[in-house]
């Protein structure tokens, strides 16, 4: 019993600082606690089957550096949400399941064209990449934004490639 409230007063705490206004704390302080909230809305995900029960479906083979995508088509449109990121990505195991490392947000390019990016979005201070032009037919030039919040990557947390995957 007292365990129990122990591990409630620890949620309450953690949830607490998530909600703090983002004027309250340094930059950095804030990209972590923003980050925190990512992994806390995407833990459930580490269970495959709970990702596809939620509209996640798979977006093409292992891209070496990267893993398997899992794109929602719901959560896809105008506007950012830290909490639900486009896409989920999974890396192979040497058993052969799969594996959260990472999730990913993306956005249409407004004009098509990628030799402008007036309209480049951020999150956590950072610029998405692109634009760039689809990676299979009928996809929009979009950007991107990478978030390894699952597995360490060594070219730095927003990097698009993580050289420790491998497919």
């Amino acid at each position: 019993m007292k365990r129990t409230a122990v591990l409630a007063a620890a949620l309450v705490a953690l949830l607490g600082v998530l909600v703090a206004p983002a004027q309250a704390v340094p930059a950095g302080a804030q990209v972590g606690m923003d980050l925190a909230r990512v992994r806390l809305a995407t833990v459930h995900f580490h269970n495959l089957q709970t990702a596809l029960d939620a509209g996640y479906v798979p977006a093409g083979d292992c891209v070496p550096g990267m893993g398997f995508h899992y794109f929602n088509p719901a959560l896809a449109g105008p506007g950012l949400d830290v909490e639900r990121p486009e896409l989920l990505v999974y890396a192979p195991t040497p058993s052969g399941r799969l594996r959260l490392v990472a999730v990913e947000w993306f956005q249409v390019d407004a004009d098509g064209r990628t030799d402008t990016d007036f309209d480049r979005p951020f999150l956590f201070g950072v610029g998405f990449d692109g634009p760039m032009e689809g990676h299979e037919p009928g996809m929009p030039v979009h950007y991107d934004l990478h978030a390894w919040v699952w597995e360490h990557n060594p070219d730095g947390m927003f990097a698009a490639f993580n050289p420790g995957i491998v497919c």
